[in-house]
């Protein structure tokens, strides 16, 4: 995949995007994410532009970075994207739901899991439909990871990436983390970031069926 010469020092190595497979996407497109698409391959899979997805971690990551921690909610729906969703909230101090989303959760003051975030991050559309309708009801920003069969109505800050392989997500979460603690000022480079990829890993003792 092609680098851009005059385009700012990516997160991480561009191998490293590579081999997590941030870049892989499906064998269906979105009209709305032809934006996002590097390419296709001869088997008819589209390829996402890692210069856009590392762009918009950088955005992500400076958007999130200004709202209270408490304020963060994160949603995960998606098998390998429940630990992922875990670390990040405790790392950051956000608050998360990583298993049945209770309908009314965000606009239904009358039952108990009702609360009020500033801002909600999602895995996908795919899976957190009802977290983002929720939040779009009751003006709160979405930030979600998109793919390329992704339908982006209601989402305000898109995050071209893999949101279903376990080696991405784990990768994404990290450096979408880091980059909110870096622009809070809770550490000053990456270097001070004590967190691996690893730690953001799902246990693969169960599989998760791709969606195509």
């Amino acid at each position: 995949m092609e680098i851009r010469k005059d385009e700012e020092e990516l997160l991480v190595p561009v191998g490293q995007y590579l081999s997590s497979g941030v870049h892989i996407g499906t064998h269906q497109k979105k009209k709305e994410m032809e934006q996002f698409i590097y390419e296709s391959r001869p088997d008819g899979l589209f390829v996402l532009d890692i210069n856009k997805t590392d762009t918009r971690l950088k955005v992500a990551g400076k958007f999130l970075a200004r709202f209270d921690p408490e304020d963060i909610l994160i949603v995960s729906s998606r098998l390998y994207g429940e630990k992922p969703a875990k670390v990040m909230a405790e790392t950051l101090r956000a608050r998360s739901i990583t298993e049945r989303f209770v309908p009314g959760t965000l606009t239904n003051p009358e039952i108990r899991e009702y609360i009020e975030p500033e801002v909600l991050f999602v895995i996908g559309p795919e899976t957190d439909q009802q977290a983002i309708k929720e939040a779009s009801r009751a003006g709160i920003p979405v930030v979600s990871i998109v793919d390329t069969n992704s339908m982006i109505r209601d989402i305000d800050l898109a995050i071209p990436a893999n949101n279903k392989g376990r080696e991405s997500l784990s990768l994404v979460y990290w450096i979408l983390t880091r980059e909110v603690l870096r622009d809070r000022g809770e550490i000053d480079n990456p270097a001070d970031y004590e967190l691996e990829v690893e730690d953001f890993k799902a246990s693969i003792t169960q599989e998760e069926v791709p969606e195509e």
